[in-house]
């Protein structure tokens, strides 16, 4: 039964806040904070480009989701997902603990696995949270008018695993870093399994069967092929954001380990300068597409993406060391201007990609834009580390900014007038 107060609009900011927030953090620990860990702990860089393997699952996860519409509901699975990313959690706080005591190597390789399963309930964690947002907000009205909250809640999650987690590890030890994201957790699954409307109890007839979502699931995946150019389409949308996704694969080794930045100036390089950079950037380029369009923006917006290689080129040529205030300012400037850069591009490509979805299968073409987006990133991005230990990171980043060329070619076939995207 749902109670009079998921009507209000407040308690309803409240459970999205909370929900989208628990959808980043997850992300977080499996993305940043664990390359952060394996890059303080000496992991050689080779190894340390697999950690970007681990977003695989986020890649594939909508494989998996017409199960949570077969069994038990959005709110179920949702719980259920958050108490085993709680306890996952935990398990790794204990496991980096054990290991600055005792050094043994077996460990390290313990905390990958253990980061590999995390991966996996965290991005189906995703489809959960995602599933019953729309499932609590049925009104396309409402759904629009609570994504900017969304958005600022999982932001808050990056922001506070970046600076908040990571300085707790550079102040204290892994241990209470990770631990800190446990308790976290488990405080938000405790308000949640209390507080969290129970929106699906209010639905009556027969639940969807297997083979209705299996055919529902073809339909809009053949759909999404039958576009206009869907080849070009399909390949630009794989390449647009590669050369960025090769820069930041080796980011976090490349200033710890090559310009001396420290686990407590991380902490407030990336959870600040860089997540507020990127915000800053998404808005600016969501506010030019509204002001120009997308076929006359596009170009501009990707261009100043792209650029942006060039300045860490500055940085790996020049190394100014986290050390000196004036080699910390650069480095500083230098990841600003990057975050600003990238997420004016992903405010074009995200714009892109929602311009290429059928209004019948709005979700799941979507998730699938988003999959194949993110896929090429993540196999290439895994073997950075390979191309550091054999070429460099001079020439890693030399090889993201030729990696921008082909989506820039591309731009120049692929459909873009408003009336050609749904």
């Amino acid at each position: 039964m749902t109670t009079p107060s998921t009507k209000k609009p407040l308690w309803t900011s409240l459970w999205v806040a909370s929900t989208y927030f628990v959808e980043g953090l997850p992300y977080m620990i499996v993305r940043f904070m664990s390359a952060v860990y394996f890059t303080d702990m000496g992991v050689r860089e080779a190894l340390l480009g697999f950690v970007n393997f681990l977003g695989i699952p986020w890649n594939l996860k909508f494989l998996w989701a017409p199960l949570l519409d077969i069994f038990g509901t959005k709110r179920t699975w949702f719980l259920r997902l958050q108490l085993g990313i709680t306890v996952l959690v935990l398990v790794i706080a204990l496991v980096a603990g054990w290991h600055d005591r005792t050094g043994a190597a077996s460990l390290l390789k313990t905390m990958a696995f253990l980061f590999v399963g995390l991966a996996f309930l965290a991005a189906t964690n995703d489809v959960a949270i995602d599933a019953y947002y729309l499932e609590g907000l049925t009104r396309r009205s409402d759904q629009a008018a609570y994504s900017g909250l969304r958005a600022m809640a999982y932001r808050g999650a990056v922001i506070y695993s970046r600076s908040v987690l990571v300085g707790i590890a550079g102040i204290a030890n892994w241990f209470y870093g990770f631990g800190a994201g446990a308790a976290t957790l488990l405080f938000f699954l405790l308000f949640h399994a209390v507080f969290l409307p129970r929106f699906e109890l209010e639905k009556t007839g027969p639940r969807v069967t297997a083979s209705e979502v299996g055919r529902n699931f073809i339909k809009s995946f053949l759909s999404y092929l039958r576009q206009d150019r869907v080849a070009l389409v399909l390949l630009f949308v794989a390449t647009y954001k590669l050369g960025d996704e090769i820069l930041f694969s080796m980011n976090t080794p490349f200033l710890m380990r090559e310009l001396a930045v420290t686990k407590s100036q991380m902490a407030w390089l990336a959870g600040f300068v860089g997540s507020f950079a990127t915000i800053g950037g998404t808005m600016l380029g969501a506010w030019w597409i509204k002001r120009v369009g997308l076929k006359r923006a596009i170009w501009p917006l990707t261009l100043i993406m792209n650029v942006n290689i060039l300045a860490y080129l500055f940085l790996s040529m020049h190394r100014p060391l986290a050390t000196t205030e004036q080699g910390l300012a650069w480095i500083v400037l230098i990841h600003g201007y990057e975050n600003i850069a990238a997420g004016i591009g992903s405010a074009a490509l995200t714009i892109y990609l929602m311009r290429l979805c059928h209004q019948e299968f709005k979700a799941a073409h979507f998730a699938i834009g988003t999959a194949i987006m993110s896929l090429g990133s993540t196999l290439i991005g895994g073997f950075g580390g390979l191309i550091v230990e054999r070429v460099g990171y001079t020439n890693l980043f030399l090889l993201g900014f030729a990696a921008t060329l082909p989506s820039m070619v591309l731009l120049l076939f692929i459909p873009l007038d408003e009336s050609s995207l749904s």
